[in-house]
């Protein structure tokens, strides 16, 4: 158990020492090889209170061909933060990979389940990103406060992220590349004591993620 709680601790400071100082995702890409990458995208999702998102996007490839993906990864984050200014955009699993998180009150009325009119553009944006980077995986989760039936709440979160991958899919994203669940209230960020907390509960969260042709291309070091 001793062991176990030395190495938690270790790789949360690796996690600390590549997060920190503005360290490019390329710089980050090539920190930790697949073991130790796998542990701390695990770490990464307890952290941010999602245990979910670790499990999501696996092994950090790590090295070299980390470091190509990251520099990938790192400029559609750009081209993602110029185009989403209302979302969160990070980076996670040692930069090889990026979680856009939309608050649901952008993307759906109360108790709504439908795409609002106001966050359509924000939507066809990303689509247009997501087409324009097209060797990555694509996974849309969504979540819910703790307010109301959990059963509610759980169909709530499923047909919110089904709308959302539904209007990707319509702008003409290829429904191979993406998957979708809802978690309802299992994995919330923040307090659900709180409005501000459950707020920040209520959200959609896409993960997007190098798929084998991006992994292989940076094993080959042709990855542009």
């Amino acid at each position: 158990m001793k062991d176990f709680k030395l190495l938690g601790a270790i790789l949360l400071c690796m996690a600390v020492l590549f997060s920190g100082c503005g360290a490019s995702n390329a710089v980050k890409g090539t920190g930790l090889g697949a073991g130790a990458g796998a542990a701390l995208g695990a770490g990464i999702g307890a952290i941010a209170g999602n245990t979910a998102l670790g499990v999501f996007i696996g092994a950090a490839v790590g090295g070299t061909a980390g470091a190509l993906i990251g520099k990938k990864m790192d400029k559609q984050k750009k081209e993602l933060e110029a185009a989403l200014p209302d979302a969160t955009i990070e980076s996670v699993n040692e930069g090889e990979a990026l979680k856009v998180t939309f608050d649901s009150g952008i993307l759906f009325a109360t108790n709504s389940s439908t795409v609002s009119e106001a966050s359509r553009n924000a939507l066809l944006s990303f689509a247009a990103s997501l087409k324009g980077n097209p060797d990555t995986y694509i996974r849309i989760v969504g979540h819910t406060d703790n307010t109301g039936r959990i059963d509610y709440n759980q169909t709530l979160s499923e047909k919110r992220a089904q709308s959302v991958y539904d209007y990707l899919l319509y702008q003409g994203v290829n429904n191979s590349r993406i998957t979708y669940e809802g978690k309802g209230i299992h994995e919330p960020v923040a307090t659900n004591n709180t409005a501000a907390g459950r707020a920040l509960n209520r959200r959609v969260e896409i993960l997007i993620m190098a798929n084998e042709k991006m992994i292989q291309e940076a094993h080959q070091g042709t990855l542009r």
